[in-house]
């Protein structure tokens, strides 16, 4: 299957029910001819209720809460009483979490998962230490179920087996910092290129690392806008380039052109021997290959690496990403560790062991063809609130190639917290995740305009005007209506 063009090309013809067996013989046999971008028949579907205090101070710690730590009484009797207490405060905890998660729109997390058949894992400490293909001295880990994960993401960008080494990361941060990492080490005097709406990651790596780093221009899009690109390739045409390209911008889910990316750097004189792309998919980087007529994020084009979020799009419930790269280009980044009796070549040496088994049972339930499902849901869903909006009179933007939808960022700050909106400027921006219902976006667009009548009800208070960031076209302010 590896090295078949997108490695699953399913049959279109036979629909797909959600059956769970027809799932797990999907996940079991591979590669079945299957189309992912082809439309998935579902019917369009729910969700609505708090509060969080964020505060930006430099020099000074702002707490708003804590759970305070209190010693435990010599007494043995009054361990029940400490019991209790410890229970209460995890009671209420609780059930901010269930208010909270009902309120969750601003950031890519999918909340709608079900892991219950893992409990019985949570009894054990397990750490992948060392290298996910060598065996090292400690037993308890989870590198088998590192692996098989690490094997479906190299059939879905295309890299055979023995081409290709990765590893569960702790976070997406990590899969950026790691792949510019190898692309230092690979060109140690290389520049790094990223367009100035790249993850701030991308910039904390070039700090990092000691890299000279590049900002490029964005297009309104918030594309990487390949003319000024060109023009900076230039200035630096004997130094290497290493290039971060965004599967998904932060603020407005923009996808960089990669083929562009590639042609602009050709067209400036630089061989493949004299470039390094890392694709930074946290979100995205799952959902495009479902998205019809997107882009082919593979490796079969002169890339380095990709990594991808596992908390986001997958839905685990403990940050963690995946990274894949050449296994070529590992080497140079590599030392054995006798203690470990195994290879280094990670960020961090202990890594979460429970993540793999969370990743590993929900590609195995969903595999291609439920991942299919949801994109095209959340894909549908971005669209009507969209819609919704810019029928409400509100400037909004949705990128072709996302389920990332930008618009006004309201005036009452208290709602931004209650509905846990990400905020840029005067954007504000919703990702629409599978747990995203439309009963949900129903309910917040709801509000929104109930707010927005009371906001601006005074005739010399106007909604903000966002032509600078989503373009004329999209902006609904009083200029431009």
């Amino acid at each position: 299957m590896v090295g078949s063009s997108v490695g699953f090309e399913f049959d279109t013809t036979t629909s797909f029910n959600g059956n769970r067996k027809d799932l797990d013989r999907t996940m079991a046999a591979g590669a079945l001819a299957f189309d992912p971008t082809a439309v998935v028949a579902e019917a369009v579907p729910n969700g609505a209720d708090v509060e969080i205090i964020t505060e930006i101070v430099l020099g000074r710690n702002v707490r708003t809460t804590c759970f305070e730590v209190t010693e435990p009484d010599p007494d043995d009797e009054a361990t029940g009483d400490k019991d209790a207490s410890m229970a209460s405060v995890l009671a209420r905890y609780r059930k901010t979490l269930v208010e909270r998660t009902k309120h969750h729109l601003g950031y890519p997390y999918n909340l709608d998962f079900d892991y219950g058949a893992l409990g019985q894992l949570q009894h054990f400490s397990i750490n992948n230490l060392g290298d996910p293909f060598i065996e090292s001295n400690y037993g308890v880990h989870s590198r088998q179920f590192e692996v098989g994960v690490l094997d479906w993401f190299a059939r879905l960008w295309e890299i055979e087996k023995d081409d290709y080494w990765g590893y569960i990361t702790n976070c997406g941060t990590e899969g950026n910092l790691h792949g510019i990492l190898v692309g230092r080490e690979v060109f140690p005097d290389g520049i790094l290129y990223g367009s100035k709406e790249s993850h701030y990651s991308v910039f904390k790596a070039a700090r990092m690392y000691r890299m000279e780093c590049v900002k490029v221009g964005t297009l309104i899009t918030g594309e990487i806008d390949c003319v000024d690109f060109k023009a900076k390739l230039l200035q630096n045409k004997n130094k290497p380039a290493v290039i971060n390209v965004n599967i998904g911008t932060t603020v407005k889910g923009a996808v960089d052109d990669l083929d562009l990316v590639i042609q602009t750097l050709e067209e400036c004189g630089f061989s493949h021997d004299r470039f390094y792309i890392h694709c930074d998919g946290a979100l995205f980087g799952l959902m495009m290959p479902f998205v019809k007529k997107a882009p082919k994020v593979s490796f079969k084009k002169p890339i380095g690496s990709v990594s991808v979020s596992g908390h986001k799009f997958v839905g685990c419930p403990m940050p963690c990403g995946v990274q894949i790269t050449r296994l070529k280009d590992i080497n140079a980044l590599s030392s054995n560790v006798e203690y470990l009796a195994s290879r280094d070549a990670t960020i961090m040496g202990s890594r979460n062991g429970h993540a793999p088994i969370f990743l590993w049972y929900t590609l195995n339930r969903k595999g291609y063809k439920g991942f299919q499902k949801e994109v095209q849901k959340c894909v549908r869903n971005a669209r009507y609130l969209k819609d919704r909006l810019r029928d409400a009179g509100i400037s909004v933007m949705l990128n072709e190639l996302s389920s990332t939808v930008v618009f006004e960022r309201p005036r009452d700050e208290e709602f931004v917290r209650h509905w846990q909106l990400a905020c840029e400027r005067n954007m504000a921006h919703i990702v629409v995740m599978p747990n995203v219902t439309i009963e949900k976006l129903d309910c917040f667009l709801n509000e929104l305009i109930q707010g927005r009548s009371i906001w601006y009800k005074d005739e010399k208070v106007h909604p903000p005007c966002l032509s600078t960031d989503i373009g004329t076209h999209n902006c609904s302010c009083a200029l431009h209506k």
